[in-house]
């Protein structure tokens, strides 16, 4: 599951955004963007975590560019929110790079590196000097050094020191980035490289001072409803354990912000599952060793520019987005379509995606009840069109996808799951060897997923993990099974 920011930088970014809604809900757009900082943070009021109040506003102003949906790295300092606040009106499409860093938020940690505390007692073994390859470690003065020139950060001195007097620095970010792209740049800094992130969402999660941003796109969105243009939401299966109502009271709610209908994305994971499963059995049967499953985007993203070697192995299957976006365009040619997301991946594929044309997460959806002062769990009920099935609803946990294609085969195609539940350096390594080897011998459908537990883990949930689970599983308990009469013909 996502590592929780701590509870202040969320509450600064729900803030941020309820006050950016009721901006453009107001009379004045502009001005009362403008303002927000101001506001927030007015002459005389407590400065509660920067040195001054200049700094909270300059950050805050920061916070409500993101929000906005625009970069901080290509806008001026000098420029005033209202103008921002105008440039966001009139942009024709979201900006293509979905996450900013807010400079003026990051603390500029210190450079990740190994070090010793004064803790070193200088033993007799010397382990640390014994242990390291890079002959980094020598005893000056009866105290452990170590040469940063030579030292490779791995860190086997310190899982070796007795007293633990070796200690490692990270940069929570860096450390948590699962493809080093994201590091410190010459001003100290964190910078992203766009061209390894795969938008996992990792480095938002982690960050203490919640300078790695998402843009919004909800100011967007807010537009096109004020237009009377038909906006249609698209409600990933997560998003069922993340606040205190049932699904219909959700669908209700949703409505309410403005929304012409809402569509479970679960029924679009129906088709995934049926269409992965066929897929499976046809390759299985043409020889191949194993099979990765595609649903993840952050996964995909992984695959396309770390692991072009494991792309034989990958599903060709669509994604539960893709095939919900299809149906709902079929049936709605006119609507402008809004994914409700858990994570920051989720707007990379949209970005590639012409039947999806916008993607809020659940903390903006959440920010947006609070704005028009929705209490979801007083609303009344308002049933799906389509019902989806327990196995598709269930794809927000890791297994769940594994475990709807298993449903679906046949007997004599048993499959024999393998589960990365979240990427890291080490899940990394594995699928790696798997590629390279074409074979992996622990079984033969492996599903990925980038964040721990699902999606249910995803940066931009709301809902600490085990309640949401419980929630949500209540509601796949609720649901009808796939049927065996669809199972796949061999």
């Amino acid at each position: 599951m996502a590592i929780n920011t701590p509870k202040q930088t969320s509450h600064l970014k729900r803030e941020i955004l309820v006050r950016l809604i009721k901006s453009f809900l107001s009379d004045n757009f502009e001005e009362n963007t403008r303002l927000i900082p101001y506001d927030m943070r007015p002459k005389g009021h407590e400065v509660p975590y920067r040195c001054c109040i200049y700094k909270e506003r300059a950050i805050l102003r920061d916070r409500a560019v993101a929000g906005l949906g625009l970069s901080i790295e290509k806008t001026d300092d000098s420029e005033l929110l209202s103008t921002l606040a105008k440039k966001a009106l009139e942009r024709k499409e979201p900006e293509d790079k979905p996450l900013t860093v807010l400079t003026t938020a990051c603390k500029g940690c210190v450079p990740a590196r190994i070090y010793v505390t004064d803790l070193c007692q200088g033993c007799v073994a010397r382990p640390c000097v014994n242990t390291c390859k890079f002959g980094a470690i020598s005893v000056q003065n009866g105290k452990s050094v170590i040469d940063p020139a030579k030292c490779k950060n791995c860190g086997m001195c310190a899982q070796v020191c007795p007293y633990q007097a070796i200690q490692k620095i990270i940069v929570p970010c860096e450390n948590a980035c699962p493809v080093g792209a994201i590091a410190k740049g010459e001003d100290g800094h964190a910078k992203i490289d766009f061209e390894k992130c795969i938008s996992c969402g990792k480095c938002v999660a982690a960050c203490p001072f919640g300078a790695v941003h998402e843009k919004s796109q909800i100011i967007d969105v807010l537009k096109n409803i004020k237009a009377g243009k038909k906006v249609i939401a698209m409600v990933a299966p997560a998003i069922m354990g993340q606040l205190p109502c049932t699904p219909q009271q959700l669908k209700e709610a949703i409505q309410e912000l403005g929304f012409a209908d809402v569509y479970e994305v679960a029924q679009g994971a129906d088709v995934t599952t049926k269409t992965e499963a066929a897929e499976f059995v046809e390759r299985l049967e043409h020889g191949a060793e194993f099979m990765t499953t595609s649903c993840c985007a952050g996964y995909n993203e992984l695959v396309d520019k770390h692991i072009p070697e494991m792309k034989p192995f990958r599903s060709d299957t669509k994604t539960p987005m893709y095939y919900t976006a299809e149906i709902v365009k079929k049936e709605h040619p006119d609507a402008v379509t809004v994914f409700f997301s858990p994570c920051v991946a989720k707007r990379r594929e949209a970005l590639q995606n012409p039947n999806v044309d916008y993607v809020l997460n659940y903390e903006e959806v959440g920010a947006w009840f609070i704005a028009l002062g929705i209490q979801v769990a007083e609303c009344s009920e308002s049933k799906f069109k389509t019902e989806a099935s327990a196995e598709a609803r269930n794809y927000a946990v890791t297994g769940g996808v594994a475990k709807a294609v298993q449903t679906l085969l046949p007997e004599e195609i048993p499959a024999h799951p393998v589960i990365i539940d979240g990427l890291n350096k080490q899940s990394i390594r594995d699928l790696k060897k798997y590629a390279k080897n074409g074979m992996c011998e622990l079984g033969n459908l492996i599903e990925v997923m980038a964040c721990t537990g699902g999606c249910l883990g995803g940066n931009a949930t709301v809902n600490a993990y085990k309640p949401a689970l419980k929630q949500l599983t209540n509601y796949v308990n609720s649901s009808e099974s796939l049927k065996s009469s669809e199972k796949i013909e061999k």
